[in-house]
């Protein structure tokens, strides 16, 4: 009898333990973010393909700029210009800026390193582009690898993983060179198409993104090397776990959409009638309510994937443009050979 009781004991505290997690009310940086009324999203900001002002349509547009968006509409049900601050962030002070509070998350072609991660006291979300450091020439250089760049000039961005990498990749093979540092990747390419250096070097996304802007992209060739790993990620102030929670599933909800099949023009009928319950889960077309876990609501998802789409759509829209394929690469959903996964949504 003792032992029935101790048991019915347990269940019950369980259960009003599950109940108050789904039923917390938003704190730390999420509260702050929802009471203010705007995310401050940090970017890059001249960045095609990633994040640059649209000319056409005088917002900013892009891959980085997307998942601002995507975590805009998430906390308040919609992304529009008057909830969403985006802050351009060189490169040099990106520690600062999320240091500071200047901004709520970095959304910015940033490269997860060790270092990075404790001494800039920052957490990082999901990889969002697996890329890797390479190296831009002009076509008519007669140049066919790093091997060929003795004695070479080369611009790069100041304060980055790239002037690290450069260094020992030419210094492990002997050849002499001179970096050339600029603040931004729009330096780097206004001194490189001056001739202020023989290489511009980038991570390839940047360059491709950096080719695909200039008047003739036909003038410059990307080699094949690829001199490191560059796994671009989100990135916020550490030491607060449910923030970083919200970052990481929102992110994970364009991945799980794509998986599912499930794209902009979908994911209203997709909330209606779910084909399945692992749909109706995801959606929040069930009783689970794993929004409320987050300190959402439970259709955040929808929100999500009805402003931006999946995360194929977000590549395809933005990145697709500027030259980077991502078939059979590690940018391709698992299912095709690629690392990007989402956890289960249980």
């Amino acid at each position: 009898m003792r032992t029935a009781r101790l048991v019915l004991l347990i269940a019950v505290l369980l259960t009003l333990s599950i109940t108050s997690v789904a039923s917390a009310q938003p704190a730390g940086k999420l509260a702050e973010v929802s009471e203010r009324g705007v995310l401050n999203c940090g970017i890059n900001g001249s960045l095609p393909g990633f994040s640059f002002l649209n000319a056409d349509t005088g917002e900013m547009s892009g891959f980085d700029a997307d998942f601002c968006r995507a975590l805009a509409a998430a906390i308040f049900g919609e992304a529009t210009a008057d909830n969403i601050v985006y802050i351009p962030v060189p490169a040099a002070e990106r520690s600062t800026a999320i240091q500071s509070g200047q901004i709520d998350v970095l959304i910015r072609n940033t490269t997860n390193t060790l270092t990075r991660d404790t001494d800039w006291q920052g957490d990082f979300g999901p990889v969002v582009f697996y890329d890797a450091q390479g190296l831009m020439v002009r076509a008519d250089a007669g140049v066919s690898s790093i091997d060929d760049l003795d004695g070479a000039t080369i611009c790069s961005i100041t304060g980055t993983t790239t002037e690290l990498n450069i260094t020992e990749a030419m210094s492990s093979r002997g050849l002499a060179f001179e970096l050339v540092p600029f603040e931004d990747s729009a330096g780097t390419l206004s001194g490189f198409e001056a001739g202020r250096c023989d290489v511009l070097t980038s991570d390839k996304s940047q360059l491709a993104s950096l080719r695909a802007s200039t008047a003739d992209p036909s003038l410059y060739v990307i080699l094949n090397d690829s001199l490191s790993k560059e796994p671009l990620a989100p990135l916020y102030l550490e030491g607060d776990a449910d923030w970083g929670n919200v970052i990481r599933w929102v992110i994970y909800a364009t991945f799980q959409a794509e998986e599912f099949g499930i794209t902009q023009a979908t994911i209203a009928d997709a909330a209606a009638a779910p084909a399945n319950p692992a749909i109706a889960r995801f959606v929040g077309a069930d009783d689970s309510g794993l929004g409320a876990f987050l300190g959402l609501s439970n259709d955040f998802v929808v929100n999500v994937i009805s402003t931006v789409g999946n995360y194929g759509e977000i590549y395809e829209r933005n990145i697709t443009p500027v030259g980077i394929a991502r078939e059979g690469t590690a940018n391709a959903l698992w299912t095709n050979g690629g690392l990007i996964f989402a956890p289960p949504w249980r």
